[in-house]
């Protein structure tokens, strides 16, 4: 799955040689995310990113809880992937809310991107979208100083309309 920030501006922090450098937002959005997998013991986060304007993310829900003493009984309701995306939403925009001393204001783009991965090559490739990105920013089309790159787009191009839909 994909979500992007509000208006995809570069709220996150910069991808320099080929690696994210996050700021202040970026690293709470790194906590925000992280707390998905503290919060829900169902949950498994595989692969993910923070991106300057964007985060990417491979979230497995499990049927097994994986233990431990906050572990929910075997019938415990689990959250389809949009309420553990808005959870981390919720989470994340009140946290950047505080720490930027604003109120109310909505710091994610509404809705999300998201991808059922039906096999192990799906699951190989997005992860190597994943580990990629920050390599691949200056050709990325989330970053609104793209350099359109025919090798790129051959390679990526057609993965990231599964991902983000088809470019305007």
């Amino acid at each position: 799955m994909t979500v992007c920030v509000r208006g995809r501006e570069c709220l996150l922090g910069d991808a320099l040689d080929g690696k994210m450098q996050m700021n202040d937002i970026g690293l709470v959005v790194v906590d925000c995310w992280e707390w998905l997998f503290r919060r829900y013991e169902y949950v498994i986060l595989d692969e993910w990113i923070v991106m300057p304007s964007h985060l990417h993310g491979i979230i497995v829900i499990n049927d097994k809880c994986r233990g431990g003493s906050r572990t929910a009984p075997t019938n415990a309701k689990r959250k389809p992937l949009g309420r553990l995306v808005g959870a981390f939403k919720t989470v994340s925009t009140k946290r950047i809310n505080e720490m930027c001393d604003t109120s109310g204001i909505s710091f994610w783009q509404r809705n999300y991107y998201e991808h059922i991965i039906r096999n192990e090559d799906e699951l190989n490739k997005i992860r190597e979208y994943i580990l990629y990105s920050p390599l691949q920013w200056k050709f990325d089309r989330e970053n609104p100083e793209r350099i359109l790159d025919k090798v790129y787009a051959n390679q990526w191009g057609h993965f990231e309309e599964g991902i983000y839909g088809k470019t305007k």
